[in-house]
């Protein structure tokens, strides 16, 4: 397989993705929580991307586009550009297949994937992601280190990748009626989506986007991709300026719709996941979580999938946002109540 002829994203994809990854990723747990489930009225069944390997679903995918093109990499090795999970799980393929890698990682990239991301043996460069667009960082980069980029969501392959933590939520279960993913430049969703609607075409796929940009949301609406200013916000995973290019169109077949949760959402699930479930989630990874807590979506008497996408935050982040969060209350943002 050439990267000059990228697969078509189906269900079979997704599944020889699995095949590929059996042995390589971890099969990350699906739990719940009777606390949850009288919250919304529904059967969540929450699926922790935040064990995966390099703390996030991206190992998924970087591994199954890596593994695709290993002779075409593995005199050249590889790059990247991305604000941490994507970095960390391209660095960890890499590692583990012997290839040479180097990243770039913008400047406020949290310390905790940054130093992680060195750990596993990359080369890490920073830019300034409010002065130049991702892609065309990336692509400026590939250039002058004649590496092969490895896209963070805008191939079939990633998408794949990604979609296989569906397919163990499914073997763990019977079909879900709602899926909740949270949506930075699609991948995930695309994949996880795709998977879905193949298992149970009635079921409903739900993206969530933080508040301060909903360029997604903005996007399907118009049905053409639009392009924001990068607004800062809490969720670094999601900071985009336009949804990718080949992602999009997946979206515009899979998702039915895209909900926005706040800085204070983000902040309240964190909470709610780490008191009530005992899980450590980065923003981003809290973001499906966050709509669900703060009834963004209606799932009363269904069966719903949550993905937690990542779980990459230092224990100080962490701490702050939870004081943040603390703030938030006392302003009079509502905690999820607990039952």
């Amino acid at each position: 397989m050439t990267s000059s002829t990228p697969p078509e994203l189906t269900l079979d994809l997704i599944r020889s993705a699995a095949a590929g990854l059996a042995g390589v990723a971890h099969h990350t747990p699906t739990v719940r929580s009777r606390t949850l489930d009288a919250q919304v009225s529904a059967e969540v069944l929450v699926k922790c991307e935040s064990f995966q390997r390099g703390g996030s679903f991206k190992f998924r995918g970087a591994y199954t586009y890596v593994a695709a093109h290993l002779d075409e990499v593995r005199q050249r090795g590889v790059c990247t550009v991305s604000s941490g999970n994507h970095a960390q799980a391209v660095a960890i393929t890499a590692r583990n297949l012997g290839l040479r890698c180097a990243v770039l990682m913008p400047h406020d990239a949290p310390a905790a994937k940054l130093e992680a991301t060195r750990s596993y043996g990359a080369q890490v460069e920073q830019y300034d992601r409010f002065s130049m667009p991702q892609a065309q960082a990336g692509a400026a980069f590939a250039e002058r280190t004649g590496l092969t980029m490895v896209p963070a969501y805008n191939h079939p392959l990633i998408a794949a990748g990604a979609g296989t933590a569906v397919l163990e939520v499914a073997g763990q279960s019977s079909a879900v009626d709602v899926l909740l993913a949270p949506i930075g430049g699609g991948g995930l969703i695309s994949g996880c989506g795709t998977a879905v609607k193949a298992l149970s075409p009635t079921a409903t796929v739900i993206g969530v986007e933080a508040a301060a940009s909903a360029v997604t949301q903005r996007s399907l609406r118009a049905g053409q991709r639009v392009e924001i200013e990068l607004t800062p916000h809490l969720a670094d995973g999601q900071m985009l300026t336009t949804p990718g290019s080949w992602t999009f169109g997946i979206m515009q077949r899979v998702v039915d719709d895209v909900v926005l949760v706040t800085d204070d959402e983000i902040r309240a699930a964190m909470r709610f996941l780490f008191d009530r479930m005992k899980l450590v989630v980065e923003p981003s990874g809290a973001a499906a979580c966050a709509a669900l807590l703060a009834g963004k979506v209606d799932v009363a008497g269904q069966r719903v999938a949550v993905i937690v996408s990542g779980g990459n935050i230092g224990v100080d982040r962490f701490g702050d946002l939870m004081t943040e969060e603390a703030s938030a209350a006392v302003r009079g943002v509502p905690r999820p109540h607990l039952r």
